[in-house]
């Protein structure tokens, strides 16, 4: 009998959710209208991130999709009761076309096409090895995105160190370096840039502006965790027999996978300099052709990476849904609660956070480089980094032929506080809950939420402190 008001509401939420779109108005949510309490329900989603899976492990393992659609609600719900029904469904739908679909898309072909490339043979994880291939992941994540090179290489990296006792600061680090440093020098690398070159930023403004920073970041990481990993190696002395031997020479399966992968960065690039003018209007958000043909695209590219690929390939590679599950549903909630700090954020001095207005300016009206960079950035360690990186972008002026120029140092700051940053916490950046979510998969006892941020406050603040006082002063 208990059983039935929950299944009946579950259903009167999911129908309520059928119908908003068509009540839905205009998509534009005003942050003037909004007080900071329209907030709470982000925050209580963070906090669930971030506490349940220590305090209630068994209730967030089984039902964490049922709290994301709850907090989700917080915000719809008492949203529709304020504005009507039509901002929130134009509010729903906005998310659902403008950023969930094309994000949990592009994401399901990443993850989809790299689960499909499996590494023969086993390297051994050392530190020099380790090093090396975080290394290779930093430069990769420039040319395929920090969501492709991570799912490429955490296998290998995971499955190089699977007789070692100590891995979870290996994850750590690999979330540092691959997950965001290593993206910063091209609109591929990570979506903020990307959404700066629809701007008008060119394409290889953020490589000759910021090489000397995220050289300085990546040297620095792998420095510091070559000294820590040498650290643990050490300690461990005698290895315990490796899982997986040595019984074939390097090698591939699923190769076919890397042509695919090829096919979703030019689709993307595709999104983003091909302008044939169509769109439509779906309930007050504007969908072009192009953004529609490179979602198809996308779909098109995951079908066919999962009736390709040998299935050893996935096999061997302990290929999973469980992970892009875990993210596909926080994530829907976090982008749904967000927007209302988003908006809050967009509307700037008329808004109830005009103090981080106040904040990035100096009193003769100029952007403070050193102070975007830290706004930017940790606003980017718990709101989408792309979103975000745009917000600062306006704020800034918005022109960018200013911007690249005139004002080319805030612009670097910007750009360097949304993309490194983005490691301060599990939800800065896609892949690094992905990543996670693998991790943990594999059996790697990962840090919790708290934990996570204790390592980067006390690896990456440091360094964000002494690039503040070389470059963005």
């Amino acid at each position: 009998m208990p059983k039935l008001p929950v299944a009946a509401a579950r259903r009167a939420a999911c129908t309520a959710l059928l119908f908003l779109p068509l009540w839905a108005g205009a998509a534009e949510i005003d942050g003037r209208d909004l007080s900071a309490w329209w907030a709470l329900p982000f925050a209580g989603m963070l906090l669930s991130i971030a506490l349940m899976p220590l305090l209630l492990p068994r209730l967030w393992h089984h039902h964490y999709g049922k709290v994301a659609l709850g907090w989700a609600l917080a915000f719809l719900v008492p949203f529709a009761a304020v504005f009507g029904p039509g901002a929130a469904g134009a509010a729903f739908v906005h998310t659902l076309l403008a950023e969930y679909l094309p994000f949990v898309i592009l994401l399901t072909a990443l993850f989809t096409t790299a689960g499909g490339i499996y590494i023969r043979g086993n390297l051994h994880g050392s530190p020099g090895v380790n090093c090396a291939l975080m290394a290779i992941g930093a430069v990769l994540a420039s040319v395929m995105g920090t969501t492709g090179a991570s799912m490429l290489m955490i296998r290998p990296l995971i499955r190089a160190n699977d007789n070692r006792r100590h891995v979870a600061h290996v994850v750590v680090f690999f979330i540092f370096i691959v997950s965001n440093a290593g993206g910063s020098l091209t609109p591929l690398g990570d979506p903020p840039l990307f959404l700066g070159f629809l701007q008008g930023v060119s394409f290889d403004w953020t490589f000759r502006h910021l090489l000397p920073e995220t050289l300085f970041l990546v040297g620095a990481l792998l420095a510091i965790f070559f000294a820590l990993d040498s650290w643990y190696y050490r300690r461990e002395g005698v290895l315990p027999q490796d899982p997986t031997p040595d019984t074939q020479r390097l090698g591939m399966l699923g190769g076919l996978n890397l042509l695919l992968l090829a096919a979703v960065v030019g689709l993307v690039l595709m999104s983003g300099t091909w302008k044939p003018g169509l769109r439509w209007n779906v309930a007050g958000t504007e969908v072009e052709l192009q953004s529609l043909v490179r979602d198809l695209g996308l779909i098109a590219v995951t079908l066919l990476s999962l009736v390709l690929t040998p299935a050893t390939a996935r096999l061997a590679n302990q290929f999973s849904w469980a992970p892009m599950q875990e993210v596909g549903k926080l994530f829907a909630a976090i982008f749904l609660t967000m927007l209302p700090v988003l908006a809050m954020l967009k509307a700037g001095a008329a808004g109830p956070f005009a103090a981080v207005v106040q904040a990035v300016t100096g009193d003769d009206g100029q952007p403070l480089p050193w102070a975007y960079f830290w706004a930017s950035g940790l606003l980017s360690s718990f709101l989408d980094n792309a979103p975000t990186y745009l917000v600062f972008f306006n704020l800034a002026g918005g022109d960018p032929q200013v911007l690249m120029n005139a004002l080319a140092p805030t612009l670097a700051a910007i750009s360097a506080g949304a993309v490194y940053m983005g490691a301060n916490s599990y939800i800065g950046n896609a892949p690094n809950f992905m990543v996670k979510a693998i991790a943990e998969d594999r059996g790697i006892r990962m840090p919790s939420f708290f934990g996570y941020m204790a390592w980067s406050s006390v690896v990456l603040l440091p360094l964000f402190a002494l690039m503040t006082l070389v470059w963005f002063h």
